[in-house]
């Protein structure tokens, strides 16, 4: 599959062969997720010597579209829809975050992993940090009133705050680089697997359709409500270890952050979201719960790897 959209791509626009999508693993197939997310980064800052013609061509987004459909219907089906009030929504995230059943891969970095298992959490974690906020903010145009203002209060803070180089997608850069490794975009997307790649092709895939606002709304509201006592736990890790300030500067900066980022996500922008479009109540909370089935299956393999003695990369550093 990989293969057939990195032909195309290699080519001027105007043809493009449909990858041919057999029976595999929709949410975590490494070959289904490269092609994927190679997919949707042309939206983001697209490949060196790919025409940008390519990011808008028919043909690419009908190959695409044959991607999306069996990973929208994988979580589809792992992630039943329910009849969620308007005024409930805000709750029902609480609990969903609340209901995870993945294992702490958090509470593992920071007692008992080892300095290679964090630099390659890192590795795994560069295929959205380094463009962290991106996917969200495709939703801000498609928000109003004061949703939207609430998005755009927390994207403001991912990006800076104003705040010269503080935008959190540099400050991972710092980590990567902190810890000994590359941290140019895209420097190990071949080193990725299927579930890791499938978190941040499930951010594109919802931020770049207006038919699923309601579920990127959701993703991020029960991200941010999730975020902040891991990053404690990954900064904690790093100084276990002996990595400096610089290493666990970007973590640091996500417990506080974080933190005020909870309560708007959940009340203004979620919760308000649903109150002002309460038809698209459960997708918000479809959202939410897509977020965390894919997130544990992530900690999972990570942790399963770790506790095997392999690496959790397709390739090892």
């Amino acid at each position: 599959m990989s293969e057939a959209i990195l032909a195309s791509l290699r080519r001027p626009p105007g043809v493009c062969e449909v990858p041919l999508v057999e029976a595999v693993d929709p949410l975590a197939d490494d070959d289904l997720h490269l092609a994927l997310y190679c997919c949707y980064e042309l939206h983001y800052r697209g490949f060196a010597g790919v025409d940008p013609a390519w990011e808008w061509d028919p043909h690419l987004l009908a190959a695409r579209q044959v991607l999306e459909r069996p990973f929208e219907s994988g979580i589809r089906a792992a992630v039943p829809p329910e009849p969620v009030e308007a005024g409930a929504v805000e709750q029902t995230l609480r609990e969903v975050v609340d209901d995870d059943s993945g294992p702490s891969l958090a509470r593992t970095i920071e007692r008992r992993a080892s300095l290679e298992h964090v630099r390659e959490f890192l590795v795994h974690r560069s295929a959205y940090q380094l463009k962290e906020a991106d996917p969200h903010s495709w939703a801000v145009p498609r928000l109003s009133g004061r949703p939207k203002e609430a998005l755009v209060e927390v994207q403001s803070d991912e990006y800076g705050g104003g705040r010269p180089g503080r935008m959190h997608a540099t400050l991972f850069a710092g980590s990567m680089r902190a810890l000994g490794l590359d941290d140019r975009y895209g420097a190990y997307l071949d080193r990725i697997p299927g579930t890791t790649l499938a978190t941040v092709n499930l951010m594109s895939l919802f931020g770049l359709h207006r038919r699923l606002r309601g579920a990127i709304v959701g993703h991020l509201a029960a991200f941010e409500m999730t975020s902040s006592e891991p990053n404690g736990r990954y900064a904690r890790g790093l100084r276990r270890l002996g990595a400096g300030d610089e290493a666990a500067e970007f973590f640091d900066e996500h417990v506080e952050a974080d933190a005020l980022h909870e309560a708007v996500a959940a009340h203004d922008l979620a919760g308000g979201l649903a109150r002002c479009e309460p038809e698209i109540a459960p997708d918000i909370v479809f959202g939410a719960r897509a977020l965390m089935l894919l997130e544990a299956r992530f900690a999972t393999a990570l942790v399963e790897a770790w506790d095997a003695g392999r690496s959790s990369l397709r390739a090892p550093l």
